[in-house]
Parts: structure tokens; C-alpha cells; sequence
């Protein structure tokens, strides 16, 4: 073991020190999920405990510690029921930001995958339908995905697998179609499910937002996604993208944030094609 230096009888490595910085880390992005939520008191409350729980242990403290063992060898069980939202939330983060994510890893680097990034789609119909939808007050809940097709969400509706239009969002979203109440999923320019149930943030928003916005927000922090929430009270226009929302937009800003949303990934490669052509010539 490499010592790192000595305080007082401890001798700490960097070993040690390399360990309390990704546990400090851990702890930090365990936070950071939970804030703003009613677990995060209960998380304190198991972080205290266990705490205390080595105090006493290093203490000597035979029957406090006995009753403290016990409890904390139930501990993980208990941790599992009463965090198993927090718990469904990192692993669908981890899956989305992971290196075997078909998006964003290496698997997109494959023949086939290319390909398919040239699947694109006009965007027109869905800004002219959001902009009828507003006019005249009718709720909209939107999911846009370049990526993955999200089946476990567009199972929960009913299926369509439907070029987008305007005159078919505006048939969907009609108050009296029985398809209006929920959220519209469309993955590469098409229509793959209407009445689909989204999970909803857990995270304190202003009250002027709905159970709409609030199943937004929660749907963009589990995917990888774009939102368009058309307000049924105001008719107002809003996006929401990684656990944000951008409120009272514009037709254009709605344009604009779309097409941020599905170029990004070209955007990324142009400016490393660009960094790595440089770094030729630089050492040309």
C-alpha cells in the first residue's frame, strides 16, 4: 500500500483518499437525484443511522450496536421498497448515458447504424398543429425521440404507426376523441402510439404547471427526449429536455429547440471532424 501521509495514529494512502472521493462522488449524485423530493429526508435519515450505527460499534457498545446490526441487516430490503423510484430513475439514467447505449455509444459507429441517422423527418406539420392546438385550447402532450422507440412507454396507449400530419395530431388531441388524453409518441417522423402514460417528475414545480408539464419534466430526466406541452388553460407552448422546461414559446423558439434536439449528434461530429482535421494539419 502507498502511503500517502500520517494523521496522527492514521496513516492514510492514496488509496484511501481515491475511495472517500468516489464515495463522496456517489453520495453527491445521489442527492442530486433525490432533491427537491420527500426521499431525500428519508435517505439523511438512513445515512444518520448508519452513522451512528459505526460510532457505537467502534464504541463497543454490545447491545446498541446488536439492535442496530439487526436493523441494518434488513436495511437493504428496506432500502429497496422505499426508494425503488429513485432506484427504476438511476438505472434508466445509467442505461441512457451508458457506453452500450445504441445513441450514444459505440454500437452507433456500426455500418447500419449510419444509416439510420439519415432518417429525418419535417417537423412543419407538428409546429402548424401545436400552433391550431394552442389557438384553440386543446391540451397536447408530444414525445419526440431520434433514438430509441420507447416500447414500454408507447405500450402502455394504443398503437397508430402513422406519418405525422397536422390534421391527425389535430384529430388525436380533439377533447372528444377518446385518443386525447394522454401523450403521442413519434419516432422517426412517424406516429407509434397516442394515449401513452408518462412517468411524472418528483420534483416540487411552480403551480401554474399541470399534471401535462409535470409528466413532461419526468419523462424528459428517464429519456432522451424532447416534450411539446400545449397548455389546455392558456394554450400556451412549452418544450421540455433533460428534466427542463422552457416555457410561453414561440412557434420559431419551438422550431428552434427541435431542431437543436435532432441535429445535436451531427453538430457533435462536424465539430470533431473539424478538431481532428486541425489536429492534422498541425502536426502536418
Amino acid at each position: 500500500m502507498i502511503l500517502g501521509f500520517n494523521i496522527g495514529f492514521l496513516e492514510v494512502s492514496i488509496v484511501d483518499i481515491l475511495d472517500i472521493g468516489l464515495v463522496s462522488f456517489l453520495l453527491f449524485q445521489v442527492y442530486s437525484l433525490m432533491r427537491g423530493s420527500v426521499a431525500v429526508r428519508i435517505f439523511v435519515g438512513f445515512l444518520s443511522l448508519y452513522l451512528i450505527y459505526l460510532v457505537v460499534r467502534a464504541a463497543e457498545m454490545e447491545l446498541l450496536s446488536a439492535i442496530l446490526g439487526q436493523f441494518m441487516g434488513v436495511g437493504v430490503i428496506a432500502v429497496l421498497i422505499l426508494f425503488q423510484q429513485e432506484i427504476r430513475k438511476f438505472l434508466l439514467l445509467l442505461g441512457k448515458t451508458t457506453s452500450f447505449n445504441s445513441d450514444n455509444g459505440f454500437l452507433s459507429n456500426l455500418p447500419w447504424k449510419k444509416r439510420k441517422r439519415g432518417d429525418e423527418f419535417n417537423i412543419t406539420p407538428l409546429i402548424e398543429a401545436s400552433k391550431s392546438l394552442g389557438g384553440t385550447n386543446t391540451g397536447a402532450l408530444i414525445v419526440l425521440s431520434k433514438g430509441s422507440e420507447l416500447k414500454f412507454y408507447s405500450e402502455s396507449g394504443d398503437l397508430i404507426d402513422a406519418i405525422v400530419s397536422k390534421r391527425l395530431l389535430i384529430s388525436i388531441f380533439n377533447k372528444t376523441s377518446p385518443l386525447h388524453d394522454g401523450a403521442v409518441i413519434i419516432h422517426k417522423g412517424r406516429i407509434t402510439a397516442a394515449r401513452c402514460v408518462l412517468p411524472v417528475t418528483e420534483k416540487d414545480v411552480p403551480a401554474q404547471f399541470g399534471l401535462r408539464h409535470k409528466a413532461a419534466i419526468g419523462m424528459s430526466e428517464a429519456t432522451d427526449t424532447v416534450i411539446l406541452i400545449v397548455s389546455e388553460e392558456t394554450g400556451q407552448l412549452s418544450v421540455a429536455r433533460n428534466g427542463t422546461i422552457y416555457h410561453n414559446l414561440s412557434n420559431q423558439e419551438i422550431r428552434s429547440k427541435i431542431n437543436d434536439y435532432l441535429t445535436e449528434d451531427k453538430k457533435k461530429r462536424s465539430k470533431e471532424s473539424k478538431k481532428e482535421s486541425t489536429e492534422q494539419e498541425t502536426v502536418q
